[in-house]
């Protein structure tokens, strides 16, 4: 075994002796997202580099405390890219943190999420055992499947030390077109795209303007800009990219910044919601950035109607619950969880909720 990863395990089973909470930080990019955390800092970033990777098997394999940035530009020598696109927040955002944090870019919508590219992963528990899950090729599954688990898991059942990830080529070709249209044209449009085998690999509407990405081979994506229409946006990658960095403007706006999450399928898509505040959609409706100082049990009684659930992404206060409350049979399968990958209770305590 690697001696840093020896040292990792040996400080977590001492941790877990001693009951001495730790605080699992890589980069910091992400310090603010969740609950308060306790604990003492453990820091990931020692534990760095890429271990495996073979362009031709569209396979990746690195270690958590590997700069995103360092990962993406070597992908990007071989023409290929990490499909779900996963926002930075920061020069110091490291692979570990993203697959913890779970969160998708503006290509969520067409490629699928985080954990939908999770192939495997290593894992020390908190009994400083280093744990093996999934494999590095696309067929390896057997078991549960925990490495997919750990995605969005805000490292509340262990250290996340290495993990090998699918990789996409590079789309041939890209255009981005813009709309001006309302919120309700907008749903429609996008749920009517939707379920045509066009080219739409990201959308965004906000303050009466539809923004759509196609990506794909050439011929595809000309076809589908003379079908949608709109107007071609210049500096396409950079409008992107400060919209999955969330450095746009409504990003900087006032307000508590709550994240929703809707049905865009099964049941059909969620209407408009009518709550205070300024809207974001992306994901063709299924993800929608609120602006508001709105009750928070308003909110999430808006978004659970629709059959969606709210996150206090910032700001706002903290104790009302930046996740939605689980329900009771729910929480109970965590508890279970996070006993069994963490029986004494260290890893990122209180985090995610408070139970744990």
């Amino acid at each position: 075994m690697d001696t840093t990863l020896q040292d990792f395990a040996d400080r977590i089973g001492h941790a877990t002796g001693t009951r001495t909470p730790l605080r699992i930080r890589g980069g910091g990019s992400k310090d603010w997202y969740g609950q308060d955390v306790q604990g003492t800092l453990f820091d990931t970033t020692t534990y760095r580099g890429i271990t495996d990777y073979e362009p031709t098997e569209l396979v990746i394999t690195a270690r958590c405390g590997t700069p995103l940035a360092e990962i993406e530009a070597h992908l990007a020598q071989h023409g290929q890219m990490l499909a779900f696109e996963p926002p930075h927040f920061g020069p110091g955002a490291t692979l570990g943190g993203t697959v913890a944090a779970g969160l998708s870019g503006p290509r969520r919508q067409a490629a699928g999420a985080v954990r939908d590219f999770v192939l495997g992963a290593v894992l020390v528990d908190g009994k400083g055992e280093v744990l093996h899950f999934g494999g590095k090729v696309m067929k390896n599954v057997a078991g549960y499947d925990v490495s997919r688990l750990l995605a969005g898991s805000l490292g509340v059942f262990g250290l996340i030390a290495e993990v090998s990830l699918k990789v996409l080529p590079q789309p041939v070709a890209e255009c981005t077109v813009q709309l001006h249209i309302n919120e309700d044209e907008a749903l429609r449009r996008l749920n009517e795209w939707g379920g045509q085998p066009l080219p739409v690999s990201a959308s965004c509407w906000h303050d009466g303007v539809l923004t759509v990405r196609l990506s794909g081979a050439r011929s595809a994506v000309d076809a589908a800009r003379k079908r949608i229409g709109g107007e071609l946006l210049d500096d396409a990658d950079g409008w992107w990219r400060a919209l999955r960095e969330h450095d746009a403007a409504f990003f900087a706006d006032a307000g508590s910044l709550w994240r929703l999450s809707l049905p865009t399928i099964a049941p059909p898509l969620a209407p408009p919601l009518a709550l205070p505040g300024s809207q974001l959609i992306e994901w063709g409706g299924a993800q929608r950035w609120l602006r508001t100082d709105a009750d928070p049990a308003t909110i999430r009684a808006a978004v659970s109607a629709a059959g969606g659930h709210a996150t206090l992404f910032r700001g706002g206060e903290g104790s009302v619950g930046v996740f939605q409350p689980l329900a009771p049979a729910v929480l109970a399968i965590h508890r279970q969880l996070k006993t069994v990958f963490d029986p004494a209770g260290v890893f990122n305590r209180g985090r995610m909720y408070k139970e744990f």
